[in-house]
């Protein structure tokens, strides 16, 4: 039987790419995705698609970091970069941001051990079993939101 390092694994690949027993993960969400689509704001007040994929890989890399013993914390405009550029080029550039730094951090999960997840994250009041089940969840919410956000493009 695997253990519980190997099913979180599982659980954050299926979020990211796909096989999820929900429906889409974050990767499928974001198929067909223009820059332009991306960069659109069909819900006023909403984040774009292209706000939300940077936010994701902005998180995915503070808990990478945070698993490596960091204490990392966010400024605003950290937690939700503006997107800037918004050509095809850069898009194409934001979702391998994305790609690149989700490998990363399933790179930083594989190497933890069980008894590790039992232990409090550095300047936190959770462990990392809560800090990466947390990634999970906020990846999926994401995905939800971008595919409500491409029916309103």
């Amino acid at each position: 039987m695997a253990n519980e390092v190997t099913r979180i694994e599982d659980q954050l690949k299926r979020a990211f790419e796909g096989d999820a027993w929900h429906g889409p993960a974050l990767m499928e969400a974001l198929q067909g995705v223009t820059a332009a689509r991306a960069a659109a704001r069909p819900l006023a007040g909403a984040h774009s698609i292209w706000e939300i994929v940077l936010h994701v890989a902005a998180w995915e890399d503070v808990v990478r970091r945070r698993l490596g013993g960091e204490p990392v914390s966010l400024s605003d405009a950290e937690d939700w970069p503006a997107a800037g550029d918004t050509g095809d080029a850069a898009w194409t550039a934001a979702l391998e941001k994305l790609r690149s730094g989700h490998m990363a951090l399933r790179r930083a999960v594989a190497k933890l051990s069980d008894a590790r997840l039992k232990e409090e994250v550095p300047g936190a009041i959770y462990t990392f079993y809560h800090l990466v089940h947390g990634l999970i969840q906020h990846d999926l919410y994401h995905a939800g939101q971008i595919a409500v956000l491409k029916k309103g493009a």
